[in-house]
Parts: C-alpha cells; sequence; structure tokens
C-alpha cells in the first residue's frame, strides 16, 4: 500500500507539472537550465573590480534569458563573496560545486583563490572560463582542458610594460611592490626577469598585506634605492593611496606600472589627478576613448541603463567573459555536457569590439594575447602600446 501511495503522489507531482529535471551527462544542466558559478571578492581589497564585473556578466545572463535562454535553458547565476581570503574561496567553492551543482564558473577572482578552487572544480569537470587573474598558474596547473584564461599574463604584461617604459624612460632601476600571493610574485617574476634581460638592475622590492594602506615606510626604502620603475602588484585602493604617497613625498622621478589588476577605471578617475602618469599594461583596450565606436557607446549605454551607474574597466571584463560563456553554451548545442563544452570553447574565434581584442582560445585555451600598455592622462587611459 506505502508503495502505491508514493507511486500515486509521484503521478499526480508529474501531472501538475512538476518533473523531476532531467540532467545531462555532467552537472547543473537540465531541460530549463544550467548552473553557471562565481566566486570573488565582493567586500575585500579587489571589491571595486569585482563587483561590476558581477554587474555586467548578469546583465548579459538576463538579457539572454530575456530572450529564451540558450538552447531553451535559462542561465541561472550563482554569485558567492571570499573577501579575497582563501579559505572563505576553498568553503564558496565547496558550497557552488558540490551544493549548487555548477556546470561551469566564470569571473573568479584571485591568483591563489582559482589555484584551491582547482582541487575542487576539476574532478567535477567544472569550467572555468574568464577569470579575473591572469597568473600563467591558471593555464598549466589542475585539468588544463577545464582552464580558460581571458587575456594575456600578468608575467608578458609587465615584460611588455618594463620594456617600453626602459625604453622611453631611460629606466636603470627596476623595483617591485607586492602582495606576498601568486599574484605578487608573477608581478615581481616579470619584472625581474626583464631587468636581467635588458641590462637593468633589480634594485628592492617592498611586500604588503592585502588591507596596507601606509606606504610612507615602504616609498621611501623604495627611493633610497632609486628605483625609476616601479611594478605594482597590490589592491586598486592600495595602489591609488601607495601613488598618492609617493607624490606626496616628493617623489617624482618614478614611475609605477600596474597590470591588468590595477588597469581600471576607478584607478583614472581619482580627483585632483593623484593619479595622473600612472602606467599599466593589459590585454584589451580601455572604452573610454572608443566611445565614438557605434557598439561600444551602445554597450556603455546599456549597462548603464541596466546598472544605474557608469561602466568602468570592470564592467568590460564581465562583460566579455559572459559573451565568452554564452558563445561556447550556443555552439555546444542541446547536448551540453563537460566534453561538448570543451570543444565549443576552443572554437570560439571573434572580434571582441567591447574590449577592441581578438579572442581565439583554440587550444591553447587564452581567449586573447595581445598587450597593451596604457597611461592616465586627463583622468583617462590612453593607449601608448599594442603588441
Amino acid at each position: 500500500m506505502k508503495t502505491l501511495k508514493t507511486t500515486t503522489a509521484i503521478a499526480a507531482l508529474l501531472a501538475a507539472g512538476f518533473a523531476a529535471p532531467a540532467f545531462a551527462d555532467g552537472q547543473g544542466v537540465t531541460d530549463t537550465e544550467v548552473v553557471i558559478g562565481s566566486n570573488g571578492d565582493l567586500s575585500g581589497p579587489f571589491a571595486a573590480f569585482n563587483v561590476q564585473a558581477i554587474k555586467a556578466a548578469q546583465i548579459m545572463f538576463d538579457d539572454v534569458n530575456a530572450k529564451g535562454g540558450v538552447h531553451g535553458r535559462k542561465i541561472k547565476f550563482v554569485v558567492e563573496d571570499h573577501g579575497y581570503q582563501v579559505p572563505k574561496a576553498v568553503q564558496n567553492f565547496n558550497k557552488l560545486v558540490n551544493s549548487d551543482k555548477a556546470f561551469a564558473m566564470v569571473l573568479n577572482l584571485g591568483t591563489p583563490h582559482n589555484l584551491a578552487g582547482f582541487k575542487i572544480m576539476d574532478p567535477a569537470k567544472v569550467a572555468n572560463v574568464g577569470p579575473l587573474t591572469a597568473a600563467r598558474q591558471l593555464t598549466v596547473e589542475g585539468d588544463k582542458a577545464l582552464h580558460y584564461a581571458g587575456f594575456s599574463t600578468y608575467y608578458d604584461q609587465i615584460i611588455a610594460g618594463v620594456e617600453y617604459l626602459a625604453k622611453e624612460k631611460g629606466a636603470k632601476e627596476v623595483c617591485s611592490m607586492i602582495l606576498p600571493t601568486d599574484f605578487g610574485q608573477e608581478i615581481q617574476a616579470g619584472a625581474k626577469d626583464t631587468a636581467a634581460k635588458l641590462g637593468l638592475a633589480y634594485a628592492a622590492e617592498t611586500t604588503h598585506k592585502p588591507d596596507e594602506q601606509d606606504f610612507v615606510g615602504s616609498l621611501t626604502k623604495l627611493k633610497e634605492a632609486g628605483c625609476d620603475i616601479v611594478a605594482t602588484a597590490i589592491g586598486v585602493r592600495q595602489t591609488i593611496v601607495a601613488i598618492g604617497t609617493a607624490k606626496k613625498l616628493g617623489w617624482n622621478d618614478v614611475t609605477f606600472l600596474g597590470s591588468s589588476a590595477a588597469f581600471n577605471t576607478a584607478v583614472a578617475k581619482v580627483p585632483g589627478g593623484v593619479t595622473e602618469g600612472f602606467y599599466a599594461a593589459s590585454g584589451w583596450s580601455d572604452f573610454e576613448a572608443r566611445l565614438g565606436d557605434p557598439d561600444v557607446k551602445a554597450w556603455a549605454e546599456n549597462f548603464k541603463a541596466k546598472s544605474g551607474e557608469d561602466p568602468g574597466t570592470a564592467a568590460q571584463l564581465g562583460w566579455s567573459a559572459a559573451e565568452t560563456l554564452v558563445k561556447a553554451l550556443e555552439a555546444a548545442g542541446k547536448d551540453l555536457n563537460p566534453a561538448s563544452f570543451q570543444a565549443a570553447m576552443e572554437g570560439v574565434k571573434y572580434k571582441d569590439k567591447v574590449m577592441d581584442a581578438d579572442i581565439d582560445y583554440g587550444a591553447d585555451h587564452i581567449g586573447g594575447v595581445a598587450v597593451f600598455v596604457s597611461k592616465i592622462e586627463g583622468g583617462m587611459w590612453k593607449e601608448v602600446l599594442r603588441k
């Protein structure tokens, strides 16, 4: 009798339209939904960057869902905040992969955080798309078939930036300011290796905590070492404070160089010209100088209308990663699983108009390999080199 009652109850639910989800070969996929996760810093030192990137991705996904989704599947976007803390990031990855059953992840922020996440994502065949980090490790560690970097690496960016500045400024002494993390080590290695390659001195470096705000002592040390170029691997707010502090100290014959982690509209827009003259090397072009392009203008207006705020560099990244993901979901077809998604990602090739970058993931799983060096002039990023 108990079996009969249970069977009858299930039949009633099915008749009422409460059919159990039919999962494909791979978690997080039903006939009507695909779960996409994101694990980033929404409250810590990189929150200014991460929050807007998530907003841009959500706008893209909402637009897709409003049109019926991808092959009839709506995108369910689940976002968690690790506050730039690796232990919290691990907790979040466990939740997103094992509880929320994410099919793929997008815009995961932080080098050590992503590396820790691989140990959870890879066994579940959860792809990592467009992470908010450009560390080389993400393309070589773990199951490389599941990892898709959006743009050029921090290492390649710093090499291009130091080479450019050494030529333009006649620099002789290269230094760095870094967080003691995998991210910091990437910038340190780029600065150190390029100095050796060019016959320059790697004169000094300072290490910092993620929440540090007093840089007087560190900058005094670097100034006394005679640094001409200082490569930075610190938070967005820290970058602003450090540059402002150097100017207050009267240290005006030094050039600060950031990577894509510092290539942020917020850094360019600091009142009073605090960050004027700051350089950053990244894998894309800032959109503001290209608002005369109808496609770029339409994107910026759409973002502002739907978010209530002006777009920044982070919005570019969020939109680009989401666009790549959607293109791959479309190309994978109705039969969506880890294998079909990998084949689709490797075939993603297009001109990213918002980033002004050529995207071609291919077998190496790196979307764009170009490096753009830009300088803050008049509160805007001005591109000075593309290679």
